[in-house]
């Protein structure tokens, strides 16, 4: 009882940093995001408002995950069985398809001025862009200290670190118009956040939809462990094996197993059970096992059936096995 009171004080405790962190990136970002705009439009520089517009989708973002982090700590409810977790996964994938829009914007307007080049004030574009290097850094830097196994708080990380290179772009670009008076280095660095922002989109846009499609996690294999499962001593057949993540961090799995006839089934569970957990991670498990004569056999099992090559049913248990 004592070491489930701990955890659950730890992690609190742990949510509670999260928060702190979070909330201090977002008043940095909100800060530094308003004098951008009104610099951005003072030096006609795209580099400086699409680093303004691109601060305003970390500022959503980063709000997100403070919201998704408070619904997923509430206790599951109704018809809610695993409480409010995905809303993390939702606050990730709106991060990831906000950040697709955005770039395909960005692109289309840094063409446009690659092709009509508007006057810009490189002085002033350069010491924003070196202004909002220190301010990204400070960000970056507290979000990277916060837990990044969410792919919530990961999406909001990925956002601040790309505006963290888009302001280094945009710093080079403003050393450029200032230097040469080449214009178009702005949009050009305009181009290079763009592709950054595409990047970090489409890996949160795949991460998160795998989650909602009920893939299995990256690390696993199901194919492979229905194997591993089948070549435990005493069982005869794994199916109806699914593995998924409930969020971001915390896979489960579910399987009927059938054993040889007279052998333990609770034993075997056990055995299966300290399998997934102690190789896998898969500390979260739901398993029906039945005898494979005379048990419960699924007439249309959903994907692979997977068979052991040893099926005597006569055979003994693992004798280094405890006794039921």
């Amino acid at each position: 009882m004592s070491a489930d009171h701990g955890h659950g004080h730890g992690h609190a405790v742990s949510v509670r940093a999260d928060r702190k962190l979070l909330s201090g990136a977002l008043a940095l970002i909100v800060g530094f995001m308003i004098a951008e705009v009104i610099v951005g439009f003072a030096a006609g520089s795209l580099a400086l408002v699409t680093d303004a517009a691109h601060m305003l989708t970390d500022a959503i973002a980063i709000a997100l995950a403070l919201l998704a982090i408070r619904l997923a700590a509430k206790p599951p409810a109704g018809g809610f069985t695993y409480g409010f977790k995905r809303v993390e996964i939702l606050s990730a994938q709106a991060n990831g398809i906000t950040l697709l829009l955005l770039a395909a914007y960005f692109v289309f307007e840094a063409v446009n001025r690659m092709i009509h080049p508007p006057e810009v004030k490189g002085a002033l574009v350069l010491i924003t862009g070196v202004v909002g290097i220190v301010v990204n850094l400070f960000a970056t830097w507290l979000i990277s200290k916060a837990n990044r196994t969410s792919l919530n708080v990961e999406g909001a990380f990925q956002h601040i670190l790309n505006d963290l290179f888009a302001f280094i772009a945009t710093a080079i670009a403003g050393l450029v118009v200032l230097l040469t008076g080449f214009a178009r280095a702005d949009a050009i660095a305009a181009l290079v956040v763009a592709v950054l922002m595409l990047k970090a989109g489409i890996s949160l846009v795949r991460a998160s939809g795998r989650i909602f499609l009920e893939a299995a996690p990256s690390a696993i294999d199901p194919q492979a462990l229905g194997a591993e499962l089948c070549a435990i001593e005493g069982v005869v057949e794994v199916h109806d094996l699914h593995v998924w993540e409930i969020t971001s961090g915390e896979p489960a799995a579910s399987a009927h197993i059938l054993v040889a006839e007279g052998l333990d089934c609770h034993q075997i569970r056990i055995q299966i059970e300290q399998v997934l957990a102690e190789r896998h991670h898969l500390t979260h498990s739901t398993l029906q096992v039945d005898h494979a004569t005379g048990g419960t056999h699924c007439s249309d099992a959903h994907g692979a059936v997977h068979r052991s090559s040893i099926t005597d049913a006569g055979r003994a248990p693992d004798p280094a096995s405890p006794a039921h």
